[in-house]
């Protein structure tokens, strides 16, 4: 595995395409991190880490809109991984970006930790653009 956030974004994007309740990931802080702030804005519902044979692993918890009493929505409709291991994206502050018109949120490694673009553009940061979540 190259990417490692690349992969946890892929697996939950398939996991809401295939309408299942969690995704189980192994363990970094990072992803960690990341799973946080998609619970923090309302994507995910819970994050929990667990260790399993010695082996420690990351169940993120995602979040359904309920449309019908049949037909249910997920509230990721779109993530997308925008730094890249061969091609990293870095952003000043004021180039950090609003995704779809506020919907949205970016997420931005900086000197003083993983955030979101908001945050990190209330602080006066720019740093790493990881991805962006609508």
């Amino acid at each position: 595995m190259l990417d490692p956030i690349a992969d946890m974004l892929t697996r939950v994007r398939n996991a809401q395409a295939a309408g299942r309740a969690s995704v189980v990931l192994n363990f970094s802080s990072v992803k960690e991190i990341i799973a946080q702030i998609l619970v923090r804005e309302g994507y995910a519902s819970r994050v929990e880490k667990s260790d399993e044979d010695g082996k420690p692993s990351l169940t993120i918890w995602l979040r359904y809109e309920q449309v019908t009493p049949t037909q249910k929505k997920p509230a990721i409709t779109e993530i997308d991984r925008v730094s890249k291991e061969g091609c990293r994206i870095y952003i000043k502050r004021h180039d950090i970006e609003k995704v779809k018109n506020g919907y949205g949120i970016a997420i931005v490694s900086t000197s003083q930790g993983i955030m979101t673009g908001r945050e990190a553009y209330r602080k006066g940061l720019g740093g790493e653009y990881i991805c962006k979540v609508w």
